[in-house]
């Protein structure tokens, strides 16, 4: 016999533990279930930091069942197949769980695959990627060595979360290096699928000129396919001057790859994806956040086809809205609560300095502080560095920021 509760939430990340926390706190009496197999938790946003030899990797990970809050109950169990029409899912050890409202928010699936050589090379041969837990130290043992030659970094052409990252080591890489005295020893490229290297124009300007400071060689509109580490070689596509699809190599001494990315392939595979999404994200209302085909189902983080950038800072402003939202549906009241794309994407360009791009579905930007945010400045470093990991831990993931 299945397993009911009142609220389902698949994933216990960033935002199936603060849905859930913020739901018991406006409403202690649901029944709530959150389905999570992972016994461990992470603070990815940490890792470029890592990578930068500025953050102690041991203080990203926590214990999971230390933030399941208080009334809910941790199934550890995988989300394997959903049945929407009966409001059900099934786990992978075949556990059955209906619902009367269900949150899914599992994150994001990172396909290392989908670059030829890449996970085989990842770890040595001097590859790197901070996207991985086990990865971002050994970025700050090539940075930290590096003495000259040329430093690739590449940007898949797909979404991902923290949509800076891929530049943000970059920018802390020639920074070190040029403290070292071998910047100018230093060739360094950006291989990206992106077509600029921001989308938002206010923060594109500064960081153009940090690209040009560093004298940074980039090739945008190119999508990253095969790494040959033992060759030292990384392979890309892009189109030439007539729009013929072209492939490239570049050799390289130190490569920071980062993997295209997609929703988890149970997401992919269920009548809960967008048909019309390529990376088979949640089909949701952008605003609501609640399902488009499925009205006690709704969506956020990372694996929605929400056309944000997807990062920790969207999920701190959809996150209520599904709270809200999802307690109007048991209610059967109108839906009134309205996400309007907000974003955060904080980019360190030097060690000590940051700039905060915030903005929202528009791309205008949004700033928080009475300060032109486009400037780097030593606060907002101090803000990534020491603010946010300790906000994370201690009210986010609790419902209380």
């Amino acid at each position: 016999m299945a397993r009911h509760f009142t609220v389902l939430i698949i994933g216990g990340g960033n935002a199936g533990l603060s849905a859930a926390s913020q739901l018991l706190i406006k409403k202690p009496s649901l029944q709530i279930g959150i389905m999570e197999p992972s016994e461990k938790h992470y603070y990815q946003p940490a890792w470029t930091l890592v990578g930068a030899g500025v953050f102690d990797i041991e203080k990203t990970v926590k214990s999971e069942g230390d933030f399941i809050p208080k009334g809910a109950e941790w199934i550890r169990d995988a989300a394997a197949t959903f049945e929407p029409e009966m409001s059900q899912v099934t786990g992978r050890s075949g556990e059955t769980y209906t619902y009367d409202s269900l949150i899914v928010a599992p994150g994001i699936q990172l396909d290392w695959d989908k670059i030829k050589g890449f996970r085989e090379t990842l770890g040595k041969n001097s590859v790197s990627s901070n996207y991985s837990y086990d990865m971002a130290p050994y970025t700050w043992e090539l940075i930290k060595n590096f003495k000259g030659g040329t430093a690739v970094f590449t940007n898949p052409s797909s979404p991902i979360k923290c949509g800076g990252a891929p530049h943000k080591i970059m920018y802390l890489a020639c920074d070190y290096w040029r403290k070292q005295g071998i910047l100018d020893k230093c060739d360094v490229h950006y291989i990206s699928g992106a077509g600029a290297i921001f989308a938002v124009k206010e923060y594109a300007a500064t960081l153009s000129k940090v690209v040009a400071d560093n004298n940074i060689t980039t090739h945008f509109l190119s999508n990253t396919v095969e790494i040959d580490g033992s060759n030292k070689k990384v392979y890309y596509e892009t189109k030439d001057a007539s729009g013929t699809k072209v492939r490239k190599e570049l050799a390289f001494d130190l490569l920071h790859a980062v993997p295209p990315q997609s929703a988890p392939d149970f997401i992919k595979n269920s009548k809960l994806a967008d048909s019309a999404n390529a990376f088979g994200y949640v089909e949701v209302n952008k605003h609501s956040m609640q399902h488009s085909r499925y009205p006690n189902v709704f969506a956020c983080g990372d694996c929605t086809n929400a056309p944000c950038s997807k990062t920790g800072a969207a999920i701190r402003k959809q996150v209520p809205v599904v709270v809200q939202n999802v307690l109007a549906f048991l209610a059967k009241t109108p839906l009134t609560a309205s996400y309007d794309g907000y974003s955060a994407c904080p980019i360190p360009t030097q060690y000590g300095k940051l700039m905060l791009a915030e903005f929202d579905y528009s791309n205008t930007p949004k700033m928080t502080f009475p300060f032109d945010q486009a400037v780097p400045r030593w606060t907002m470093w101090v803000l990534k560095k020491n603010v946010l990991p300790w906000l994370y831990w201690n009210k986010i993931l609790k419902g209380t920021a």
